[in-house]
């Protein structure tokens, strides 16, 4: 599928009234877990489109393109919405996380797992162990408060159980900048892997910020503060692997087409038909956008979109959500990995006056008393042992005590 190649159909169609946003919602009872991972990929897809717009916008000067690009906008806008709209009233803020956190872990492996840039590789791997920790700190909060139930809405898709514990994972801001990548110099699998996994996890670290102080228990606000501020941590990783010599018109293209890629993947994918429509009609309007985006390139740029897809304009192997139990417990053994500058390292093997140790302690303080450690323990001594939905024994020794959490690993040299 090369959707260059499509005739689009023109903005205006994209101009949809109220009665064909607002959709019916899924049964949260009964919708399949990647279904609703779906939804939100594709709501933080469409997020980072339209603030990648306002941005251009607001550093453009000609009231022309500011028009053109209002017009793609009203229809991301509007796309926006009717995924939203997919999300069930009646699917409380802690069901809505552990989907957010089950997309991290999902869409990360599943995107490494196929990844060929060897250093990209490691920024999804990296982060992937982190993603998985609060998964399990999640659940274990939704066991406590009686939230509902985290093995109905993961399905036999994803264990839950430690990954590198969150207290390890508060690195200097320094240690999460990463060198960027050329581009074109990349294959198309890689450039959208880094855009689609920037939107994801930008999505998913402005609901934490937003929701945070609207959880009801004070254990929740301190979670979601606290696990907040490591999304933040992965989107400045991720987005450093961006390309920054790419004009605005280039990345406004890549954008268009990453959400091709992703509606079409999506269409590909789905199991409920009613959804599969939505996202079919997504892929018409973007098409419709990619096509936009290519004439501005062209007019104000003077390159033609060949030049920035040098292989080609056809889609890649197309992104499947599929379970990868087994590939994310190989990349938890490598848990003691931390941040050094644009690379990692164990932390056994870093100076004890490194950077790092120095500013974990002084963000936790006593850290017996955060947030992601508290849950746990207080897990602990309610039902005699942590929440976990694992297949088999944890693959690190040092995270298999299911009596105690484990705030050493990762932290503590020789630990």
């Amino acid at each position: 599928m090369n959707p260059f190649e499509l005739k689009p159909q023109k903005i205006e169609k994209t101009f949809t009234p109220w009665s064909k946003v607002f959709v019916k919602a899924y049964d949260k009872n009964e919708v399949d877990p990647y279904t609703r991972l779906r939804v939100i990929l594709m709501s933080g897809t469409e997020f980072e489109s339209v603030r990648y717009s306002h941005a251009f916008s607001r550093h453009c000067s000609n009231n022309d393109v500011r028009r053109r690009l209002a017009a793609m906008r009203r229809g991301e806008q509007i796309q926006q919405k009717r995924v939203a709209g997919l999300k069930p009233a009646d699917e409380s803020i802690l069901e809505h996380t552990i989907g957010y956190e089950q997309l991290a872990v999902d869409l990360t492996a599943n995107l490494a797992i196929n990844e060929n840039n060897t250093y990209v590789k490691k920024q999804l791997n990296f982060a992937l162990l982190e993603d998985f920790d609060h998964l399990y700190r999640y659940a274990d909060l939704m066991e406590l408060e009686k939230g509902g139930d985290p093995a109905r809405l993961v399905g036999e898709y994803t264990e839950i159980m430690p990954g590198r514990p969150t207290v390890a994972e508060y690195r200097h801001p320094f240690d999460d900048v990463r060198f960027y990548t050329n581009g074109y110099l990349n294959d198309l699998r890689t450039r959208l892997n880094i855009n689609i996994i920037t939107a994801a996890e930008q999505q998913t670290m402005n609901y934490y910020m937003n929701v945070a102080n609207l959880y009801i228990s004070p254990l929740g606000r301190k979670l979601y503060n606290e696990i907040a501020m490591i999304e933040e941590q992965h989107v400045t990783g991720y987005g450093c692997l961006k390309d920054p010599c790419m004009s605005w018109w280039e990345g406004l293209l890549m954008n268009e087409y990453t959400e091709c890629y992703l509606y079409y993947s999506c269409m590909e994918d789905e199991k409920d038909e009613r959804i599969k429509k939505v996202w079919e009609m997504h892929f018409e309007e973007e098409v419709a956008h990619l096509h936009e985006a290519a004439a501005l390139l062209e007019k104000y740029e003077g390159k033609v979109w060949q030049q920035c897809f040098p292989s080609g304009g056809e889609f890649p192997e197309l992104l499947k959500f599929r379970p990868q139990k087994e590939y994310i417990r190989e990349v938890l053994k490598s848990v003691r990995l931390t941040g050094v500058e644009e690379g990692f390292e164990e932390v056994d093997n870093l100076p004890d006056s490194f950077r790092f140790f120095g500013y974990n302690k002084r963000i936790h303080g006593n850290v017996n008393a955060v947030g992601t450690h508290t849950v746990i323990e207080k897990a602990i001594r309610e039902f005699g042992q942590d929440y976990r939905l694992q297949d088999k024994e944890h693959p690190v020794r040092a995270l298999s005590d299911r009596t105690q959490d484990n705030t050493q690993t990762g932290r503590v040299k020789g630990k």
